[in-house]
């Protein structure tokens, strides 16, 4: 703002989600929930905000209140989001790190905002000052600012904001139409993890604490907004691995019409991270489910996926030294000295390229075998993502565009064309637009990767990881397009490695320093004066095969590194990684669904799980029979066994039994008559005939 004379450096912003800011550079509610019901039955009293004073040099503070609102036509060039100033709730009150005051419904002027936060600031600001160092609550329902009319009857209130929001949504486009499925499976919904991330609101590895979702575990969130109208998927899962349906359950998993993560620009509704999704989505499961009986009208508005249509992500990956197993399952080792081609695929132009090196012992000779060390992304004009081993301590190390990242203050990042997670410091996600995914781990001395690719890539890939069709005797492509044969030799498939080297002109990877450069910058990509260590050629020492049989058993690439480095450690840094991928290969395997199945008017089912082999059993409500199959299962083509039955009201068995003796009385009584009829006739006939 002064031409850099008091900050005279550069950087890059990133932008950050509300709800992953650090702990001390934000204030906390102190029971947020109360906070949220506030004037609701039975919850009145005094609030409190917590914040770290030392996260503000100054003796005094003022705390406020803003608003957040979307104002003009919905999808339309209109439709703006602001955040506006509206009162304060404390003025030059010290910066002791703690205040607590008793709520007062706000003027009328102030009812429109429904969703806002509190800011914290230096008391020499001016109310309302833009700009500023500051510390922000959560964005949360401001219940409890809300007007005499919400106290007095706060359900007959929510009821009627309900009521309005459901005739607002029947005017607003259908955005389900175009929402991915949900996976089948809380195993697949983990594993897919180019698509789906875990909802930090209900996380299977903290705890579950699943608020607005009671009997799920775990839920996950589509990772990229829908094209259209940037909406979001989400998709809750019981302690079963059943995907858990609105239909069934209140605690089901709903869409959103804003994507909670937001979407690029981020700046235009409904793509605001966060505060979109309250407005749409959150503020009106207040009103009709929290605060108000209505909830039945918002799920029939954010009705749960089921996963009939949900087809998995396909599974690559490179790991020790370095084996790879492809898409369609045919694995190798090539363990070449240079910068490979793990993955092109043209449909999106995604390219995928890592870095072999020879490990290097504590003696200091290096092995005769090589491993991942650095692996580098990047999808049409998206940022270029690398992740490497830096350091003589062998790190992770994460640059973006050539520069080095910290991840000190965040954890994830929305980037150009991608997102990138950092969930621990030994492994990195990265979820690209198309829905493509890489995992890329630390394991022993060498990087692990895994690759994600929806099944729209079919028939769009090659390079290392194989061609994805299915078919794996065409894995081992050239780039002429020959392919060698299945059961070619670690040789020939040697050369179907460095046949594979990058180019310098669509290098990806970084050169940072002198080794790089001279080592890979100015030399061949494919070094041809390396010579590996081949499988048959492997004369292990008898004790060190003793070794290696107890530890691999009958894992391959197990028994190869270890004869290849002569460690086990590095042996079974394979075995495990190697494990994990076919964890997550039968993980994604797919499975077949027959879909939701109603239960019978006036009557129930028992049972929620949909998929092949499954079966649902009906019941009667008290007063009604049931006419049709008592269960149906799902069978293996995707269709139900048996239909819906039918629950027709019952008569009492007194009635029936009259009704059933009554008839046969009247039939047995037309009956005789019939018969003395009969007989009467051939009576009169016979006196007739005399003389």
């Amino acid at each position: 703002m002064d031409n850099g004379r008091s900050f005279p450096r550069s950087g890059t912003w990133l932008a950050v989600h509300p709800s992953k800011v650090s702990e001390t550079e934000k204030s906390e509610l102190v029971n947020e929930t109360h906070w949220q019901y506030y004037g609701t039955a039975g919850i009145t009293g005094n609030l409190t905000v917590t914040w770290e004073p030392s996260a503000l040099s100054t003796q005094s503070v003022t705390i406020e209140l803003w608003g957040y609102e979307e104002t003009g036509k919905p999808y339309s060039d209109k439709w703006a989001a602001k955040w506006s100033y509206l009162y304060p709730l404390a003025t030059s009150i010290p910066n002791s790190g703690f205040f607590t005051f008793t709520p007062k419904p706000a003027p009328p002027n102030y009812q429109k905002w429904e969703v806002g936060a509190l800011r914290i600031i230096n008391s020499k600001y001016y109310a309302g000052e833009k700009d500023v160092q500051a510390l922000w609550s959560s964005e949360h329902a401001l219940a409890w600012h809300l007007g005499e009319d919400f106290q007095a009857d706060p359900e007959a209130w929510a009821r009627a904001q309900c009521l309005a929001w459901e005739e607002l949504e029947d005017q607003l486009p259908n955005f389900l139409q175009e929402l991915p499925d949900c996976p089948c499976t809380l195993a697949q919904a983990r594993a897919d993890s180019g698509r789906f991330h875990t909802d930090y609101g209900c996380d299977i590895e903290h705890g579950s604490v699943c608020t607005y979702h009671p009997g799920a575990v775990h839920c996950v969130r589509s990772v990229q907004a829908s094209p259209q109208y940037a909406s979001g998927q989400q998709c809750c899962y019981t302690e079963a691995g059943t995907l858990l349906l609105t239909a069934d359950s209140t605690g089901g998993s709903t869409p959103d019409r804003g994507h909670d993560w937001g979407a690029p620009p981020f700046r235009t509704p409904p793509r605001v991270p966060g505060l979109s999704h309250w407005l749409y989505d959150v503020v009106s499961f207040y009103h009709c489910c929290l605060w108000a009986p209505e909830c039945s009208r918002y799920m029939r508005r954010r009705p749960s996926s089921d996963c009939r249509s949900y087809r998995p992500s396909r599974l690559a990956s490179a790991f020790g030294d370095p084996h790879f197993v492809t898409f369609d399952g045919a694995n190798f080792s090539f363990n070449g000295r240079g910068e490979y081609v793990l993955l092109e695929a043209t449909l999106t132009n995604l390219r995928v390229q890592g870095r072999a090196q020879p490990r290097t012992t504590s003696e200091g000779p290096q092995d005769r075998g090589t491993g991942l060390v650095a692996v580098a992304v990047q999808e049409g004009n998206s940022d270029v993502v690398e992740v490497r081993l830096a350091g003589e301590g062998r790190v992770l190390q994460v640059l973006l565009n050539q520069e080095v990242l910290s991840f000190t203050e965040q954890s994830w990042m929305d980037l150009k064309g991608m997102f990138l997670s950092v969930a621990a410091q030994d492994s990195v996600s990265i979820m690209l637009s198309s829905g493509a995914g890489l995992e890329v781990s630390v394991q022993g001395p060498f990087l692990s990767v895994t690759v994600l690719l929806p099944e729209k890539f079919l028939t769009h890939t090659q390079g290392l990881l194989g061609t994805l069709n299915d078919d794996p005797t065409d894995d081992f492509t050239l780039r002429n397009g020959k392919v060698l044969p299945p059961k070619a030799t670690s040789r020939e498939l040697f050369r179907f490695g460095a046949d594979w080297a990058v180019e310098n002109a669509s290098s990806l990877l970084t050169y940072d320093s002198w080794s790089l450069v001279n080592n890979f910058l100015y030399q061949s990509k494919h070094d041809y004066s390396f010579q590996p260590l081949f499988p048959e050629e492997t004369v292990p020492d008898p004790r060190q095969a003793t070794e290696a049989a107890e530890l691999c058993g009958d894992n391959d690439f197990c028994i190869f590194d270890v004869m290849a480095t002569g460690s086990l450690s590095v042996g079974n840094a394979t075995r495990m990684a190697h494990q994990g991928h076919q964890h997550r290969v039968q993980s994604l395997q797919p499975v077949t669904s027959c879909g939701w199945l109603a239960p019978p008017r006036n009557g129930r089912k028992e049972g929620i799980r949909y998929l092949s082999g499954s079966t649902v059993s009906f019941r009667c409500d008290s007063g009604y029979s049931l006419f049709g199959s008592e269960a149906s299962t799902c069978q293996a083509d995707g269709t139900w066994s048996r239909p819906t039955p039918m629950c027709q009201p019952a008569r009492s068995y007194t009635v029936l039994l009259s009704i059933i003796f009554g008839g046969l009385a009247v039939v047995t009584l037309v009956a005789l008559t019939y018969v003395l009829l009969r007989h009467r006739k051939r009576n009169v006939a016979s006196w007739g005939s005399q003389p």
